[in-house]
């Protein structure tokens, strides 16, 4: 099986979204030969196990500017791509399926990809790869400049890259049947965020009490949560253990007068075996978002208890609270579930997790499930 993979970034782990990316790539590469095209902006590399792996081809586009772009920009708000993804709607984007004859299946990556090449260029077959349910999540989010209309027309836009696609591939189950919602019709498959677990060696859980959040915190519900972390559930862990400690790791992270010298604030760090290594358990406290969370998958992978709020928990329906993680409902049942972890009462919750993820989130499982 050949296939085209058309994503409108740059494929690296970074960030969830570039998580989820190179998982399908690579997942796809284990069936047969897959052929990326993405557009650059920054000059970053694209994954290193994409580079290495002999079955990817990897072909970076650049964005034109100026006319070019506005006049592409204005077919894609004709077809109904709201600003924020019309925006990421090229040229070269809408070009890159031109040859998709000479492959057996074609994937666009994420909303931009799909817009450009079922709603601008028209193109048959395409599977349309979704990171989230959009319109789900999308409109509880305070965007800032990024406009990603309004409710009804977010729908109707995602809606029609549903009956465009001639799949959709979503991360949850959940999200299939809130796609099967919006798109009673469409043809969506479940196909689960993954990391490669078996590159992950596991550790086992310091007696430090060291509490680690590893997050892309330029994304809102991210911040949102290292926040809520900070400022309603650390002090009632700290109210048990006095000396836990924080560590919050990832791009984009602001002090915002964040001033307790129990946490640490650690920014991008870009080996994170030293930090799991060093912790008592990890933390997902995300109370807003879509999907499964790709860092409590890589968490789970490295054998730490992990400790997630209700519903960052729920798109992962094969984990079962109380075998594969902890959870509390509230702050307080948070912490609870914290300081049971760094005091080592639930090591065996995170030998569980890393079986799970070996059987369920890893990219071999994906392979397996993806045609």
């Amino acid at each position: 099986m050949t296939t085209l993979y058309v994503t409108p970034s740059t494929p690296r782990t970074g960030s969830g979204r570039g998580l989820r990316t190179v998982g399908i790539a690579r997942a796809l590469a284990r069936q047969g030969d897959v052929h990326v095209r993405y557009v650059e902006f920054d000059g970053s590399r694209p994954d290193a196990a994409l580079e290495a792996d002999p079955r990817v081809s990897l072909e970076p586009l650049r964005a034109s500017r100026g006319l070019r772009r506005a006049m592409v920009y204005g077919r894609a708000r004709a077809a109904g791509a709201p600003p924020a993804f019309a925006r990421g709607v090229s040229q070269e984007l809408v070009a890159a399926g031109r040859d998709s004859r000479a492959f057996e299946r074609i994937v666009a990556d994420g909303p931009t990809a799909a817009a450009a090449l079922i709603l601008v260029a028209g193109a048959d077959g395409v599977i349309y790869n979704a990171h989230n349910v959009e319109s789900g999540f999308r409109t509880t989010l305070s965007t800032g400049q990024r406009d990603y209309g309004s409710p009804r027309q977010l729908r109707a836009f995602e809606r029609n890259l549903l009956e465009g696609a001639s799949e959709t591939w979503l991360p949850t189950r959940r999200d299939v049947r809130e796609a099967h919602a919006i798109a009673p019709f469409a043809a969506c498959r479940y196909a689960p965020n993954v990391v490669d677990v078996s590159a992950i060696d596991a550790v086992s859980p310091a007696r430090s009490g060291r509490i680690l959040f590893v997050a892309d915190f330029s994304y809102e519900p991210n911040l949102n949560a290292a926040r809520y972390l900070v400022d309603d559930v650390m002090p009632a862990v700290w109210s048990s253990l006095p000396a836990a400690e924080l560590a919050l790791v990832g791009r984009d992270l602001e002090p915002d007068g964040i001033s307790d010298s129990r946490i640490e604030l650690l920014g991008f760090v870009p080996d994170l075996n030293a930090e799991y290594a060093r912790s008592a358990c990890a933390v997902v406290p995300l109370l807003q978002g879509g999907g499964s969370p790709l860092k409590m998958i890589e968490a789970m992978a490295y054998g730490l208890p992990v400790v997630a709020t209700p519903l960052a928990a729920a798109g992962l329906e094969e984990a079962l609270a109380g075998v594969h993680y902890l959870t509390g409902e509230g702050p307080a049942g948070l912490a609870a579930a914290l300081v049971s972890a760094c005091r080592g009462e639930c090591d065996q919750i995170g030998l569980a997790a890393r079986a799970l993820a070996e059987k369920e989130y890893s990219i071999e499982a994906l392979a397996r499930v993806i045609p």
